[in-house]
C-alpha cells in the first residue's frame, strides 16, 4: 500500500513538474502579445497586426537600439500564428518550435509500469527536444546552403555519412550510442559525419529524400543512399565501405606487381604499395585511394599470404611495420617510403600530397597543366615550366629518358619538367614551335611561365631541336641558371587553349556508367523505398505503358481502305484558318491559333485568383509575370515578345502579377525555391525594399508546383528607369515604329532576356520544379 502511495505522489510530482515547464515555456514567449492580438484572431487580423508593426519597427525605418530584436520577434510570431498547424501546437503545448508539425507518426508512446501504476508518458508532454540531447551532434549539423556549396561537392573527395532525427523521436535516442561511437570512428578515417535536424531543415531533409526518423544516409559523388540494416557498428562500417567503388585498391602478389608498376606510362600516374599484415584492406587505405583517385593508383600487398615473399625481399619490406611506397618512373626502386607502427590519416596525407605526380608527367588535361604549371603571383613566386614536345614509340624513347635523367637531377620547387605528345596536342605544339619545319620528327624543348588565367604565357624555345646529348643539357642548364637572374629571358609570349583531356572515356562508356547507376538506384528504390518516394518512377512506367498500349489500339483499329482526302491548297488552308480562329475552336484539342501579333495577358487578382491558379484544370499552367507599376508598361510588351510563340498552346495562359500588392504572396513562394543560391527570407533587413520586377512563375495548380526565371542581369541594370512614350498599350507586337525608349527602359526589357528559351525548357519538361503544399490566399 505505501509502495503504490509512494508511486502516485511520484507520477504527481512529475505532472507537476511538466505542467510548470509547460508554463514557463510559454510565458518565455508568447506570439500573442507580440502581435497583440487575441487567441480568437482571424488570420486577416493578424496578418494586419503583422503589417502594422514590421513597418513600425524595421531597423531602416527605426533607430531605436532594440528595433531588430523587437522585428525578429515580430516575424517569428506572424511565422508561427500564420501557420494553422504551429499555432495549434502551441495553444496545445506551449511550443513556439517546429518540431511538433514534422513526421508526427514518430511519436510513439513509451509505457512505464511502477508497482502496478501505468504511465503513458504522451501524457506528460516532456520536451524531449535538443536542449536535452546529446550536445556531440551540433558540430555536425547540416544546413541547406551549406549542404549545397560545401558538402556536395566534397563528396566526390570522401564519402559523407548522415543522420536524419528530429524532437519527439525516441528512436532517435536510442541510436545516438552507437552512432556517437561510429561518428568519431569513422570521421578520424576520412569520412565525412553531417546531422540533419528534420524540425528545423526540413527543406534538406525532404531533398534528401528522408520523410522519417531517425534516418541514415550516405552520400558520395552527389549520390544518396540509404541505410537500411540494424544501426551496428559493424553493419555502419559495411554500409560506408559498400559506398566505395570496388576497382579502387588492386590486390598485388609476386605475379602481378610488375605489370600493375608499368602501367605508370599509360595511366600518367605514380603507383602506391602498401604492406600489411591485415587480410583484408583496411578502410583507411580505400578512402584514401578514393580521396587521390585522380592523381595516384594504389596496390595492397598480404604480407602474409603466400606468394608475396619474392616481392617482400625485393624492397626490402619489415612485414612487422605497415610500410607505404610510392613508384615513379623508375619500378625497380620507390621513390619515396614512409614505414610506422600506426598509419594515421595525417601522416598518409602528408606522404602523398608530396608525391602527386610522375617526375616528368604528361600534360594530358588542362587541369593537370594548370596543377603542374601554375599562375605566377609574384615575383618571388615565379613557378617555371621545362616542356619537352616530343613524338610517340621507340624512335623518342632515347631522347625521353636523357631528359628525365636531366629532370631527376636538377628538380626544384620553382622547376616543374613536363612532357607531352605533338600529335595528341597539336594546338600547344603549332602554338609554342613557331618553326615546325626545323622541328619535323624532332624532339624540343620549350621554358614557359603561365601570365593569367586566360592562356597567356612567356616561352623561350630552343633554338636546336633536343637530342639529349651533353651539348643539349649543358645549353638547358646554362638558360636555367640564367632565368634566375634575368626573367626577361623568356622574350616570347603567346595565347595558349585548352588541352585535350587525352583520358577522358568516350561519350557511350559514360552512358553506360550513368545507367548502370540509374538502374541501381531504382532496384534499390523498389524494395526499400516508400509509395511517396516510389510515385515518379511509377508514374513513368504508367505513362510508358499507356502510351504503348494507346499507339497499338489506334492502329489495330484504323481502318487501312479508307481513302485519304487530298491535301487542300494553300489559300483554302488559309481560309479554314481564319475561320477557325474567329470561332475560337479548333480540332486540335492541343492547340490554338492566336491573332497575329497579340498576347492575352490578365491581372492575376483575388477575384480571377481561384479560376486561374488555384482551380486550374488538370495539365494546364498559368506563367505569371511579376511587375511594378513603374515597370508594368515595358514589361508587359517585352514579355509579350517573347511568350507569343508560345500562344498557340491551349494549355498555356498568361497572367501578371502587381509586386506593390501581393508582395508577401510572392516571397511566400520562393521560400520553396530549393536551388543552390538562398531566396532571402522575410528575416532580411532590406526584405521591403527587395527588386522582384522581371521574375516568371510557371504555376500548375493541379499538382501544386511552380517554375522560375529569375531576370536576366545587364550591365547597364542599374541604370534609372526610363519611359517609352510612343509605345502602343495594346500590346501588339507588331510596331509600327521603333519606340523612343531611355537606357534605363532597356535595362527593363533586358530582364526578360532569354525567357523564350525558358519557356522551350518548360514545354519539355527539363526545369526544376519547386512543391508547395498549399497555394497561400492572393488578399
Amino acid at each position: 500500500m505505501e509502495l503504490g502511495r509512494a508511486g502516485l505522489a511520484w507520477a504527481a510530482a512529475l505532472l507537476l513538474a511538466a505542467l510548470g515547464a509547460q508554463a514557463a515555456a510559454a510565458g518565455a514567449f508568447d506570439p500573442y502579445r507580440v502581435l497583440g492580438v487575441g487567441r480568437s484572431s482571424s488570420q486577416a487580423d493578424i496578418k494586419k497586426a503583422y503589417k502594422r508593426l514590421a513597418r513600425e519597427w524595421h531597423p531602416d525605418k527605426n533607430k531605436d537600439p532594440g528595433a531588430e530584436d523587437k522585428f525578429i520577434q515580430i516575424s517569428k510570431a506572424y511565422e508561427i500564428l500564420s501557420n494553422e498547424e504551429k499555432r495549434a501546437n502551441f495553444d496545445r503545448y506551449g511550443d513556439a518550435g517546429e518540431s511538433q508539425g514534422y513526421s508526427q507518426h514518430q511519436q510513439r508512446q513509451f509505457h512505464h509500469f511502477h508497482e502496478g501504476f501505468y504511465f503513458d508518458e504522451s501524457f506528460f508532454h516532456f520536451p524531449f527536444n535538443s536542449e536535452r540531447r546529446d550536445t556531440s551532434d551540433e558540430k555536425y549539423l547540416l544546413h541547406f546552403s551549406h549542404y549545397i556549396n560545401e558538402i556536395l561537392p566534397d563528396s566526390f573527395k570522401k564519402p559523407y555519412l548522415i543522420k536524419i532525427t528530429s524532437d519527439w523521436c525516441f528512436s532517435c535516442i536510442h541510436i545516438e550510442p552507437v552512432w556517437k561511437e561510429v561518428a568519431q570512428e569513422l570521421e578520424a578515417l576520412g569520412v565525412g559525419i553531417g546531422v540533419v535536424h528534420a524540425g528545423y531543415e526540413r527543406r534538406l531533409a525532404h531533398h534528401l529524400g528522408a520523410y522519417s526518423t531517425p534516418s541514415i544516409l550516405g552520400l558520395i559523388n552527389g549520390r544518396v543512399t540509404f541505410f537500411h540494416n540494424a544501426v551496428l557498428r559493424e553493419n555502419l562500417r559495411h554500409f560506408v565501405e559498400n559506398l566505395l567503388p570496388g576497382n579502387l585498391v588492386e590486390k598485388i602478389t609476386d605475379k602481378n606487381y610488375i605489370h600493375f608498376l608499368s602501367n605508370w606510362k599509360r595511366e600518367n600516374k605514380p603507383h602506391v604499395l602498401l604492406f600489411d599484415h591485415m587480410p583484408a584492406v583496411p578502410l583507411l587505405y580505400k578512402l584514401t585511394a578514393f580521396a587521390y583517385r585522380d592523381y595516384l593508383s594504389f596496390g595492397y600487398v598480404y604480407v602474409g599470404l603466400r606468394g608475396t615473399e619474392a616481392l617482400s625481399r625485393q624492397y626490402n619490406i619489415n612485414v612487422y611495420t605497415p610500410t607505404m611506397m610510392v613508384f615513379k618512373e623508375h619500378i625497380d626502386r620507390p621513390a619515396d617510403v614512409v614505414q610506422a607502427r600506426d598509419m594515421k590519416k595525417q601522416l598518409i596525407d602528408d606522404f602523398l600530397s608530396q608525391n602527386k605526380f610522375l617526375m616528368v608527367a604528361r600534360l594530358t588535361s588542362q587541369q593537370l597543366f594548370q596543377e603542374l604549371c601554375p599562375v605566377k603571383k609574384s615575383h618571388r613566386q615565379r613557378k617555371h615550366c621545362v616542356v619537352l614536345l616530343t613524338g610517340e614509340g621507340e624512335k623518342f624513347a632515347e631522347t625521353y629518358e636523357a631528359f628525365l635523367t636531366f629532370a631527376v637531377a636538377n628538380t626544384k620547387d620553382t622547376l616543374k619538367f613536363v612532357h607531352t605528345y605533338t600529335n595528341r596536342q597539336p594546338e600547344l605544339a603549332d602554338a609554342l614551335l613557331l618553326d615546325e619545319e626545323k622541328y619535323w620528327g624532332r624532339s624540343a624543348v620549350v621554358i614557359l611561365e603561365r601570365r593569367n588565367n586566360a592562356g597567356k604565357v612567356a616561352y623561350k624555345t630552343l633554338e636546336e631541336a633536343w637530342q639529349g646529348s651533353k651539348e643539349d643539357n649543358f645549353i638547358l642548364l646554362d638558360l636555367l641558371d640564367q632565368l634566375r637572374t634575368d626573367p626577361g629571358l623568356l622574350s616570347s609570349e603567346t595565347v595558349l587553349g585548352d588541352l585535350n583531356d587525352e583520358l577522358a572515356p568516350i561519350f557511350l562508356i559514360r552512358w553506360f556508367y550513368s545507367t548502370l547507376d540509374y538502374i541501381s538506384d531504382c532496384w534499390d528504390s523498389l524494395f526499400h523505398s516508400n509509395w511517396r518516394e516510389m510515385m515518379p518512377l511509377l508514374s513513368l512506367l504508367f505513362s510508358a505503358l499507356f502510351i504503348l498500349f494507346g499507339t497499338v489500339v489506334v492502329q489495330a483499329f484504323s481502318d487501312s481502305s479508307d481513302t485519304r482526302e487530298s491535301p487542300p491548297s494553300e489559300k483554302e488552308e488559309t481560309a479554314t484558318k481564319t475561320e477557325k480562329n474567329d470561332t475560337n475552336f479548333s480540332k486540335d484539342s492541343n492547340s490554338r491559333i492566336p491573332k497575329k501579333g497579340f498576347v492575352e495577358v490578365t491581372e492575376l487578382t483575388d477575384i480571377n485568383y481561384n479560376s486561374n491558379l488555384v482551380r486550374l484544370r488538370p495539365g494546364h499552367m498559368n506563367v505569371v509575370l511579376i511587375l511594378s507599376n513603374s515597370t508594368k508598361t515595358m514589361l508587359l510588351q517585352k514579355f509579350a515578345l517573347e511568350v507569343y510563340t508560345f500562344t498557340g498552346s491551349s494549355s498555356l495562359h498568361f497572367s501578371f502579377l502587381s509586386l506593390d500588392k501581393h508582395r508577401e504572396w510572392l516571397e511566400y513562394l520562393l521560400e520553396f525555391a530549393q536551388d543552390a543560391a538562398p531566396i532571402p527570407n522575410q528575416y532580411d533587413k532590406h526584405f521591403l525594399e527587395r527588386d522582384y520586377t522581371g521574375y516568371v512563375l510557371a504555376l500548375n495548380g493541379h499538382k501544386k508546383y511552380f517554375c522560375l526565371f529569375k531576370p536576366h542581369r545587364a550591365g547597364d541594370e542599374e541604370g534609372t528607369l526610363g519611359s517609352c512614350e510612343d509605345y502602343d498599350s495594346s500590346l501588339h507586337t507588331e510596331a509600327r515604329g521603333k519606340p523612343s525608349c531611355s537606357p534605363g527602359s532597356r535595362s527593363i526589357k533586358n530582364k526578360l532576356h532569354k525567357l523564350s528559351f525558358w519557356m522551350e525548357r518548360l514545354l519539355e519538361g527539363s526545369l526544376q520544379r519547386f512543391y508547395i503544399p498549399s497555394w497561400p490566399a492572393l488578399d
